[in-house]
């Protein structure tokens, strides 16, 4: 097991290489949620991720043999980034094995840190058993993301700098894939603080250090934003100290998580990825659970691709009202778009896109329908707009479905 004398050590070690990033409180999330928030900024790490400490303590804690060898590692982003960082500036050649599904940002962001990187596999264990044979038959050093105690020891660095940044802390929310954080951040969090609560959150679509503590069968697999956090097979080092130490684990919805990107974003301006933000989703879903306590959420990475972001911070203007689909069937005259066009704008509502459709669709050819993209303060206000269409002699369909949440 770590102790907190590892995790000491390996600040220690890393001061200086690695940010101290700030741990501040949010008002506004504190008022969304119900507790007292404190966010921990990881995504402001130089390769936006936590995931240097481990890595830059384990590849300092290599002899001097082992650094001519070389590394090799498997991973789904932000621990290739940090090998290959790290290990270029200590002049180490590192090796980075990840599976093909990879976001395409977190591939070139190891590649520009000149790491050779080798797509293996469709999942992050194919990709661990491809980096296992190239690195024994190469010589290299295995660096594992998660399941090793020099790893463990770095990232528990985080939990101290909370706890000196933050002393009042009562509870840390901490996300889970291979359990190396939460592993890390127990141990120096009950370590400093014997009362403090530490809990782990997962997705629901990957949920295998739940199922392990729970003693049942690990069944994960589906899409996620999250893919930091889609790791079939936990370490077993950070499956005992999860046993030990880790209270509670949560499970929280692909929706929520989304959610908690947008409000991030919005909120305090921030970037984070899908398990950056799994924390933040865990307090979303459940209120009653934290509400009144001063709870340290740590925003564990921001590397999420562009196209993702935009598409996410879409999708929160859906679910929220202010973006909405709003379709109308009116008389084949002229001046009826512009009547509806009228209607729409006399009320506040913006519109982003017109769509006239006079060839498919059920209306009949003398009533074609227009599709409106409207954008609107909210939900309510959508409506009002649908009913002043309606007034004005325009059939408004209901609006679209909102984004489930």
């Amino acid at each position: 097991m770590v102790s907190l004398a590892d995790i000491r050590a390996a600040a220690a070690r890393i001061a200086g290489a690695v940010e101290r990033t700030p741990c501040l409180p949010s008002r506004t999330l504190s008022a969304l949620t119900g507790a007292d928030v404190w966010l921990k900024f990881e995504n402001l790490q130089f390769t936006a991720s936590f995931k240097e400490r481990g890595a830059l303590n384990k590849l300092l804690s290599l002899s001097a043999r082992e650094r001519r060898r070389g590394v090799i590692a498997m991973s789904a982003g932000n621990h290739a980034q940090g090998v290959a960082y790290h290990a270029a500036r200590l002049g180490i050649r590192a090796v980075i094995v990840m599976p093909r599904g990879t976001p395409n940002a977190k591939i070139a962001n190891t590649r520009v840190h000149g790491a050779e990187v080798l797509l293996e596999g469709d999942t992050l264990a194919e990709a661990a058993e491809r980096a296992r044979e190239i690195g024994a038959r190469e010589g290299l050093v295995f660096v594992h993301p998660y399941d090793d105690p020099a790893i463990v020891a770095g990232q528990g660095t985080v939990a101290l700098e909370m706890l000196e940044q933050a002393p009042g802390l009562e509870a840390l929310v901490v996300p889970v894939g291979g359990g190396g954080l939460i592993a890390g951040m127990a141990c120096a969090a009950k370590a400093v603080k014997p009362g403090i609560e530490v809990i782990g959150v997962e997705s629901r679509n990957w949920c295998a250090m739940a199922q392990r503590l729970r003693g049942e069968a690990v069944r994960v697999g589906g899409d996620t934003i999250a893919e930091g956090l889609a790791v079939r097979e936990v370490g077993e080092l950070t499956l005992a100290m999860a046993r030990a130490l880790v209270d509670e684990v949560l499970v929280v919805a692909e929706e929520t998580i989304e959610q908690a990107i947008v409000a991030l974003v919005e909120i305090e301006k921030t970037v984070a990825e899908g398990a950056g933000a799994a924390g933040l989703a865990a307090l979303i879903e459940q209120r009653a659970r934290f509400a009144g306590r001063r709870v340290g959420i740590p925003i564990t990475g921001g590397n999420i691709d562009s196209r993702v972001l935009a598409a996410v911070l879409m999708r929160g203007l859906v679910r929220d009202g202010r973006l909405v689909r709003l379709r109308v069937t009116m008389p084949d005259v002229a001046g009826s778009l512009a009547k509806a066009a009228a209607a729409i704008a006399a009320h506040g509502g913006n519109v982003v896109e017109v769509h006239h459709q006079r060839v498919f669709g059920p209306a009949s050819v003398r009533s074609p329908e227009v599709e409106f993209v409207l954008e609107t303060r909210d939900r309510e206000h959508a409506r009002e707009i649908v009913e002043a269409l309606a007034r004005a002699g325009v059939r408004p369909a209901p609006l679209e479905p909102e984004v489930s949440a």
